[in-house]
């Protein structure tokens, strides 16, 4: 038997070497316990509030050549590819598990934000680093747009845990979304080109760009929907493996027709991860799961090409316009961009405070760097100390500050149902697995009462890790997940009525399809 041809994987920009089988088997050891102890430092990052990235960063310097792995990493290409993949796979992420109620109200002011605030924040950012650091304008123009970004994976890890009212964190995550796409269009035009001499210009195809993405990846994200909701796949682990192929295909498609990618991606993961898809919370995970690889391998990488004693001499410019950045542009930008929508000061004090950089800024700093820009190295690792110091600061702060400023998140809401639609093929019908949560006002209603349309019925709880068929008289409890079979042309009838329980009670029909809320005393009888 033949050996497998070697295959060569570059290290360094002129060095390739072959890969044997036995250095693949070495390859994928470290890389096992590389993943094992970055899952295990998520627990650690989970108690303290600190985004995860900065645990992943020091495993990468662990292993880079200052550390105890003495990896020699320095391809700045390569990082930038594996950087962008990774950046696609969070964003779909991402957008998968926003949810269009909560970010509606905020749209607007995301929008803003994304776009004014950015461009004023990289004046002001770009001002800072030219007049206090003594950075030349191209390069301060770069570092501006570079740092101006609020980075996705920091803001869905820190935010999810923080208790702030909808409204703020759909903002946040909106914004997070949406503002990569012209950040990386402005350290594109100021890598390769410089400083634009028609202003008007550079506007222009922002504008451009941005739209094509957002045609293309609401055109794919609706399509995409359709197509899941409309043919049953032969096992349920293909119906994940399609979602993210999907938003994977609005993200190519968007940057081959010069739009923006990453909006492209954002926006058909939000349209997918709001379509009430079979096997959603299979989908769900799975997304998760490839999230976190992809926080893991980006800020790994990171960290191999960073060289620590390289960092000595850029320290205090770091911190200088990180101050800037932080006390003075991102409050800027903040408050020009909510002038019109009427937002509470100490909202816009928080909104300021939880604009969280992370691994977005330190891809993007590798732009430059492919460009050949003089002064890139500098440029890198001044982003570099800035991330990791000012996120030391925001992250963990950011529970405190929401406290000092009385914001908290609205008082206690049902809460909506989980739901889970299996399609049954040859049986013309489906399979919806629902499971009530915790406040949810479907507790202490009986099966009878729930009213399903004809053609649907309740045919197993299971409760407390027993499975039994229920009466009509049985009654419901947080905790209980249901079998409900409904033919195809009740489905969503039996789902509508469904989440119209579970949010307003046995009464939701005498309050209104959207099932308001109605006095626990009423919803919740006594078993």
């Amino acid at each position: 038997m033949t050996s497998p041809p070697a295959v060569t994987i570059r290290l360094a920009p002129g060095k390739d070497r072959p890969l044997t089988v036995h250095q693949l088997n070495e390859l994928l050891l470290i890389c096992a316990v590389v993943l094992l102890v970055a899952v295990a430092a998520v627990r650690i990052s989970s108690r303290s509030g600190l985004p995860s990235l900065l645990i992943y960063l020091g495993i990468g310097i662990a292993l880079g050549q200052d550390g105890i792995g003495k990896v020699a990493f320095d391809n700045a290409e390569l990082t930038q590819v594996i950087g962008y993949a990774a950046l696609v796979v969070i964003l779909a992420e991402g957008g998968l598990g926003t949810k269009w109620k909560e970010i509606k109200p905020a749209l607007p002011s995301a929008v803003v934000m994304s776009t004014v605030g950015v461009a004023v924040s990289v004046g002001i950012t770009a001002a800072g680093a030219h007049y206090l650091v003594g950075l030349d304008w191209r390069q301060s123009l770069i570092i501006g747009a570079v740092v101006s970004s609020t980075d996705a994976a920091a803001v869905f890890s820190v935010l999810r845990k923080v208790p702030l009212p909808a409204r703020l964190t759909g903002a946040l995550e909106a914004e997070s979304g949406f503002n990569d796409a012209p950040v990386v269009i402005l350290v594109v035009a100021f890598s390769t080109t410089g400083p634009v001499d028609t202003w008007y210009a550079l506007i222009g195809e922002i504008a451009l760009e941005l739209a094509i993405g957002a045609a293309i990846g609401l055109a794919v994200g609706w399509l995409g929907s359709l197509g899941l909701r409309s043919v049953a796949l032969p096992a349920s682990g293909l119906y994940p493996i399609a979602v993210m192929a999907i938003a994977v295909t609005a993200y190519a498609a968007g940057a081959m027709a010069h739009g923006s990618g990453f909006l492209a991606v954002y926006l058909a993961a939000m349209i997918m991860g709001n379509s009430k898809l079979p096997h959603w919370p299979a989908t769900r995970g799975f997304a998760d799961g490839l999230g976190w690889i992809a926080q893991i391998g980006m800020f790994v990488l990171l960290g191999l090409l960073v060289t620590p004693h390289e960092l000595l001499d850029d320290i205090w410019p770091a911190v200088i316009v990180g101050l800037v950045l932080t006390m003075v542009a991102r409050p800027a930008s903040v408050l020009v961009s909510l002038f019109f929508f009427r937002t509470p000061l100490r909202e816009q004090v928080l909104l300021s405070w939880a604009g969280l950089r992370g691994a977005v800024p330190i891809v993007l700093a590798t732009i430059p760097m492919v460009a050949g820009v003089a002064g890139s190295d500098q440029i890198f690792n001044i982003v570099f100390v800035l991330v990791v110091v000012y996120t030391l600061v925001q992250g963990p702060t950011l529970p405190w500050v929401a406290r000092r400023l009385r914001i908290k998140e609205a008082p206690e809401a049902a809460a909506d149902l989980g739901i889970e639609s299996a399609p049954l093929e040859r049986l013309r019908g489906h399979l919806l697995s629902v499971a009530i949560p915790e406040h949810s006002r479907m507790h202490g209603v009986e099966v009878n009462e729930l009213r399903l349309p004809p053609g649907a019925a309740v045919t197993l709880v299971v409760r407390d890790g027993t499975s039994f068929v229920p009466l009509p008289t049985t009654v419901l409890r947080w905790g209980d997940e249901l079998l409900v079979v409904a033919t195809d042309p009740v489905r969503e009838e039996a789902e509508r009525r469904l989440r119209a329980v579970g949010q307003g009670g046995k009464l939701a029909d005498w309050l209104g399809t959207g099932g308001e809320p109605v006095p626990r005393a009423v919803t919740r009888k006594s078993l």
